[in-house]
């Protein structure tokens, strides 16, 4: 029975159409305005009703973006294009956008100025190139312009470089995606065209297995009733198939392409947003409008299945699809390190500042009394003495500007560059079944990787498989399992039924022998129930065989299994069901389906057996089955324990039963069904006070547990990345994870699991007790006791009435923004009541909540109460060990992850494989797409490409660690260097009048950083490990280090200045103090022997730290030192050779330098004592400080044992401890204790979680095939039922609240849903046959023919023939 829609007549009222000129344009832009009342009443199909309740309340920006002005007229592209918006002042642009995808961030261009301007986004970058700009003035430059130039144009290049490569890939993605083809309405047929070419208002069609281009409104298709069945895998990670239907007036008119090449239709809907599964809009034609809704809308991305070809037109393109929306934009991206680097230069700067300060203030004291004793000095000093100092001073910055290298940076890349390769070459990481490699398209975030303290993980495809396999079931009371020694698979399957694939691993050798007896009833009827009770339709293929197409995969499951074992769902009809039981084939009666929905939490189903015993089965939740059963013996008590099992094994559970019904109870039963279904008001009340009449008194068949198979080492995975102190999140857009938590070992036995009112009531109870607790430096994190383990279980409906951040983008937070607060208080107004203020519950106590007064904690930090809320619901979930929300949008998953990266300050990891991840992993500081079954859009949009989630362990642990391991001990050897060899700079000024000389030879100074010192430090980047891969997996809590920041970090920072600086102090008064006041032939105390003593000293003190830092010593990094060394050699003495002094004197005075030093012994034994002191006691100092340091053994949360639980006796000692304490308040909540997983509220809570099936279809025959009949160019042969059957419902869904509670909360199962509270709804309603229906409102229209849908011929016609009349 389809819903009913609104009035009987639509209001139309004229809209108000304004013309404008716009000044010099000579144009006329159309603006359609009208008020909301102006529309007919517009409503969801029955798919989107659930997805009503949340979009009900959402907030005031949305209602912004749902204004019902945009305008689409069909085959008319001039009416479409007049329509125009303002882009910039007085520049206009067309409204509605092309359907060309531009995802990449340069063209031939803009890449050139938009890549330099990122690139001195950099402070240093700007830095060197303010130094360069200095170097270029004769009058103040120390050093050759080329020191710093070159290396500049070097850095830029290779990023530059990088960049391109990263966006020619997104080009080539992009025209792939531009290019693919479709078939697009030109004049009176269809032409192949590109994605590119569609506009808005085309018609287009579409084939089985198309991917749809744009968001359509599906016309027409060649199934029953204009029915399309799409996959939506790559937009919301679901695989199962779901339905759209084309509105009842385009399905009867536009029966041929001559019709759809004359429709003039105009579709006025809301403007474009992200909103996945909302749209409301209203189709104009011919004088009347008609309601569209989302169960109309082709969605982009989706895909097209079991459907022949359908009919659409384009509502929105390109960027204005929903799936568009929720992609976000491109940003850059920058570690955490790069970042520290960025203020790390500015500090270096203000240091260089102060000192080129300092030395000039000196030169201007000194100077003058140098000129007064040495007269050459004033002849050279042609400047007045303030403009010689304020040269002196810009001198001086060139000449400590190597203070901050630019080889530093150079390197860093290559580093990068380096350590991604590795990713890239990791046979560890690579997945044989589909030839897929790990891969890292993001070239600069290796060392982020070793820092990710939370991550956000999808669950379809992601953790899971999508795969529900029947694992066990309990059949009178008896469980039954896999056995290991059974035959092999064919012989199995072939046993039972020629239909069975043998695809099925459930195999026991004890229930064979039950079902090869028959004398079972219970087990009989425990199979026929899952062939009967359901929602299935069937497919047959040209071999044959059987295709199955459920709402979800539990039904398919079930289905699957009943058939397995003999028991096959054959063929329906709109009234029948067609079953061959162990080989004889029966056909039911379908008297009426009572299909599942969130509230009822089971399905029933009435049929008349061919002997013509009437019987309802039933199947659902244990929690609604076992309280409809009509008594409780042994065989009750053993399911029960069964279910227990099965929940400790985190299968999906489900409990069957049924009874049968006498002749008399079922006529009465009927005719007030009949007179409730006919109800204007309060119908979905009076059938469910039905529904509850007839499921009574049942009798318990038994239960089956299915098991949603996780993706192989997702559990060993996680436990590991818990142990290393990394905290996952689980955000999904199903309706429930908690299994899976519980399965991949997420959630544990010993948790306080929090829900919704357990957290609204501790955020309110906060607030009132203690505003400005949040103000404090530790915030929540005093609030809990270590020893208790919570987790957090939310959907998207709480997040939309709780967090303020859901009104901004997710990279736009910001704190002071106020919010209306009716949606949070309405959620615990519509909560049940609980008595209150009873006694202090042992929950909080466990958590540890101390109440500080107001007035000692000051007037607060200034923060809106919102925004407050907001910091305190993001602290409350950083104090669980596992967060998991169900149900949430894109958008949604993107503001969580905003969220935590703004009030925890933490690295960010998301994970999955979707198109509604895509958000998130660009949110994320580190986006991991999985190459999975859902497409690649995921992949496109991320960092790094994984083929299986276990593979996520070893990025972490052991490239993350290795990469942040190697970037930190590089740049603190990098920087003891730097200081090391530039800080004698600084000394030598003293003794040269602080006239900004330098000391060292100028090329030894431009080739220190790229090749004297480069390639040990580069090895050090590139291979260093400190411990193997195998000890790093098994030693996860080691990747604390980088959590915490502790290797590299300002504390760090300092140590490596003030090494670098001793090492400079040595190597430089030593060798003066050694040279002083000597001469002779042997002396070394000249200038330029000086400068090369003390660059000896300060290359081979840098070179002996190397080789005490590095721990994995290879022949390469032999070579690597060897080679540094000898390069020194090499160009020195070339540098300073006769020919080079004589073409350029000037270029390369040092002549014979370094030659006659090392002619002397006294210049060696120098350089020999300057290195001792520099190495001698560094090393004893450290070996010391190991011997001296205790192991750091911090036992973090995720360490904490996962058998331990609560200690009762601590709990009643911090309970009469508030008791003692009079100055202290108590919150006051429920006293619940937590919940077991084996209880039967938890097995409950996700019993049962797929949504509602095709019943409406099943009974309307609208998804049935029809006998094909030749009608030339007709899309199809349409049969059309009378309007009255057809009318649609589209009145609102009750939002429903969940009654039950994570804290072990008894459900009220029997609680009576009053009037108020439930509206007439689809899903609530009841489905009858034909015949009943037409009974009940007298038509005298004959019911549709009745057919079978796509099942062999010979099985068609003996199912046919066998339908009673």
């Amino acid at each position: 029975m389809q819903p009913v829609a609104g009035p009987s007549e639509p209001r139309q009222r004229a809209a108000n159409v304004h013309g404008r000129w716009r000044s010099g344009a000579g144009r006329v832009m159309d603006n359609v305005r009208r008020a909301p009342g102006d529309w007919c009443d517009l409503g969801p199909s029955p798919d989107s009703l659930t997805s009503m309740g949340s979009l009900a309340r959402r907030e005031h920006h949305e209602k912004k973006s749902s204004a019902f002005t945009w305008e689409v007229k069909a085959n008319d592209r001039a009416y479409n294009n007049q329509f125009e918006e303002k882009a910039f002042l007085c520049l206009w642009r067309k409204k509605y956008k092309d359907n060309i995808i531009h995802t990449a961030k340069y063209n031939v261009f803009s890449f050139l100025p938009l890549n330099l301007y990122e690139q001195f986004h950099c402070i240093s970058n700007l830095y060197f190139l303010l130094i360069i700009i200095l170097q270029g003035i004769p009058e103040i430059s120390t050093l050759p312009w080329f020191t710093l130039f070159i290396p500049l144009v070097s850095l830029l290049v290779i990023r530059a470089t990088r960049d391109l490569v990263d966006d020619i890939g997104r080009h080539r993605s992009d025209k792939t995606i531009n290019n693919r083809p479709c078939q697009m309405l030109v004049g009176k047929s269809f032409l192949w065209k590109k994605w590119k070419d569609l506009c808005v208002g085309d018609l287009v069609c579409l084939h089985r297995d198309n991917i749809v281009p744009a968001d359509i409104l599906l016309l027409a298709s060649t199934e029953p009733s204009s029915l399309c069945y799409v996959e939506t895998a790559d937009i919301d990670g679901e695989t199962n198939l779901k339905f759209r239907q084309a509105p009842l007036v385009t399905h009867r008119k536009l029966t041929n392409i001559r019709k759809m090449a004359s429709f003039q239709g105009k579709v006025v809907c809301e403007e474009p947003n992200s909103r996945m599964h909302h749209f409301v809009g209203c189709l104009e034609w011919d004088g009347k409008k008609y309601p569209l809704d989302s169960g109309h809308i082709l969605l982009r991305g989706c895909k097209i299945r079991n459907t022949d070809t359908c009919y659409g037109m384009v509502l929105y393109a390109g960027f204005d699809t929903k799936i568009m929306r929720s992609c976000g934009g491109i940003h850059l991206k920058r570690t955490k390190t790069d970042r520290l680097l960025n203020r790390l230069v500015i500090l270096i700067f203000l240091a260089l500042l102060l000192v080129s300060l300092a030395l000039t203030l000196s030169f201007w004291y000194v100077m003058p009394e140098l000129k007064g004793k040495h007269r050459y000095i004033a002849e050279k000093r042609v400047y007045s003495l303030p403009t010689e100092v304020f040269l002196v001073f810009w001198a001086f910055l060139i000449l400590l500007s190597v203070m901050v290298p630019m080889a530093m940076f150079i390197l860093a890349e290559f580093i990068y560059l380096g350590n991604s390769i590795f990713i890239n070459w990791d046979l560890q990481m690579y997945y044989g079944p589909q030839d897929r490699p790990a891969k890292a398209r993001n070239t600069s975030l290796a060392d982020q990787l070793g820092q990710v303290e939370y991550i956000f993980s999808d669950k379809t495809g992601t953790l899971t498989e999508n795969i529900m396999t029947f694992k066990k079931c309990c059949i009178n009371g008896i469980v039954y399992g896999s056995d290991d020694e059974m035959a092999p698979r064919k012989e199995s399957s072939s046993f039972w039924t020629k239909y069975a694939d043998g695809k099925l691993p459930f195999r026991s050798l004890r229930f064979m022998g039950a079902m090869l007896e028959r004398k079972e009833k219970v087990v009989q009827e425990f199979w026929r129930l899952l062939a009967i009770c359901h929602t299935v339709m069937v497919q047959g293929t040209d071999v044959g065989e059987l295709v199955y197409q459920a709402a979800s995969p539990d039904e398919e499951a079930l289905v699957t299994a009943a058939r397995h074992f003999g028991y096959v769902f054959l063929a329906r009809t709109q009234d029948s069901i067609t079953v061959v039981e162990l080989g004889e084939k029966r056909v039911y009666q379908v008297l009426a389906i009572m299909d599942f929905n969130s509230v009822r939490k089971r399905m029933s189903v009435l049929v008349r057996n061919p002997e013509g015993s009437i019987y309802l089965y039933t199947k659902g939740a244990d929690i609604v089955i076992f309280d409809l059963l009509c008594h409780k013996g042994l065989m009750e008590c053993n399911t029960e324990e069964a279910l227990a099992s099965f929940a400790q094994e985190t299968l999906r559970t489900l409990c069957l039963a049924y009874k049968r019904v006498d002749e008399d109870v079922f006529k009465a039963w009927r005719q007030r069904h009949q007179e409730a279904s006919v109800l204007l008001q309060n119908r979905a009340h009076a059938l469910h006070q039905l529904y509850e009449e007839m499921e009574q008194n049942l009798q318990l068949l038994g239960a089956t547990a299915i098991e949603d198979k996780l993706q192989d080492g997702v559990p060993e995975t996680i436990q590991c990345l818990k142990q290393g102190n990394i905290k996952v999140w689980v955000l999904t857009g199903d309706k429930q994870a908690v299994n899976i938590g519980f399965a991949c070992r997420l959630l544990s036995e010993d948790m306080v699991i929090l829900e919704e009112k357990e957290i609204c009531r501790f955020l309110d109870a906060h607030g009132e007790t203690n505003n400005n607790l949040l103000g404090d430096k530790d915030g929540l994190e005093t609030l809990f006791l270590p020893h208790v383990k919570m987790a957090m279980v939310i959907n998207g409906e709480f997040l939309d009435q709780l967090l303020l951040a859901l009104h901004k983008e997710p990279r736009a937070l910001v704190q002071n923004v106020s919010v209306d607060v009716e949606s949070w208080q309405g959620a615990e107004e519509r909560a049940p009541h609980f008595v209150k203020s009873r006694r202090v519950s042992l929950l909080w106590q466990s958590l540890g909540v101390q109440q500080r007064s107001k007035k000692d904690k000051g007037a607060g930090s200034g923060e809106s109460p919102e925004v407050q809320r907001e910091r305190a619901f993001v602290e409350l979930a950083s104090q669980c060990q596992a967060v998991i929300c169900c149900r949430v949008t894109p958008k949604q998953k993107a503001v969580i992850v905003a969220l935590v990266k703004k009030y925890r300050n933490v690295v960010t990891l998301a994970i999955g494989d979707g198109a509604n991840d895509v958000n998130m992993i660009k949110t994320a500081d580190v986006g991991v797409g999985l190459a999975g079954q859902e497409g690649m859009q995921a992949v496109l949009s991320s960092d790094y490409v994984l083929a299986q989630f276990r593979f996520l362990r070893r990025l972490l642990l052991v490239h993350g660690r290795w990469s942040y391991m190697r970037m930190c001990k590089f740049l603190r050897y990098f920087i003891y260097k730097t200081v090391a060899s530039m800080m004698v700079q600084i000394w030598f000024a003293f003794y040269n009048g602080f006239t900004a000389q330098p000391l060292y030879e100028g090329w030894f100074l431009a080739l220190y950083n790229l090749l004297y010192t480069t390639l040990p430090v580069l090895y050090i980047g590139l291979f260093e490990q400190d411990l193997s891969a195998e000890q790093s997996l098994e030693l996860p809590e080691l990747y604390v280090d980088g959590q915490q920041a502790r290797l590299f970090n300002y504390w760090v920072f300092l140590q490596a200045v003030a090494h670098g600086t001793a090492t400079s102090l040595i190597n430089f008064f030593v060798t003066l103090w050694v040279s002083r006041d000597t001469a002779g032939p042997l002396s070394f105390s000249d200038y330029q022997s000086f400068a090369e003593v003390v660059a000896f000293s300060c290359l081979l003190s840098i070179t002996v730290e190397v080789i005490l830092i590095i721990k994995y010593w290879t022949v390469l990094c032999v070579l690597a030192i060897a080679l540094s060394l000898c390069l020194y050699v090499v160009i020195t003495w070339t540098s300073q050779s006769f020919w080079l002094f004589r073409a350029s004197p000037a270029a390369f005075p040092f002549l014979y330098a370094s030659r006659n030093m090392v002619s002397k012994p006294s210049a060696l034994l120098v350089v020999l004592l300057n290195v001792s002191l520099n190495t001698l006691p560094v090393l004893a100092f450290r070996i010391i400080y190991q011997a001296l340091k205790k192991p750091h053994l911090k036992v973090t949360e995720a360490e904490v044992p996962t058998d331990q639980s609560w200690n009762p006796s601590l709990c009643r000692e911090q309970e009469e401890e508030s008791e003692e304490a009079p100055s202290q308040d108590v919150i006051t909540v429920d006293t619940q204790p937590y919940l077991h997983r084996g209880s039967r509220s938890r097995r409950s809570s996700y019993a049962f979680s797929h949504r509602e099936g095709y019943a409406d279809l099943i009974t309307q025959g609208t998804s049935l095939q029809k006998s094909p009949v030749d009608t030339g160019d007709l899309l199809a042969d349409h049969r059309f039922l009378p309007d009255e059957e057809l009318v649609l419902n589209i009145t609102k869904s009750p939002w429903y609240r969940r009654k039950m509670s994570f804290l072990g909360r008894a459900p009220q199962l029997q609680e009576k849903v009053s009037s108020e509270d439930e509206t007439p709804s689809s899903s609530t309603s009841s489905y009858l046959t034909t015949e009943e229906r037409t009974s009940c409102t007298n038509r005298a229209a004959p019911p549709p023919e009745r057919g079978l849908r796509g099942v062999p011929e010979e099985a068609a016609g003996e199912a046919g023939a066998a339908v009673p009349s």
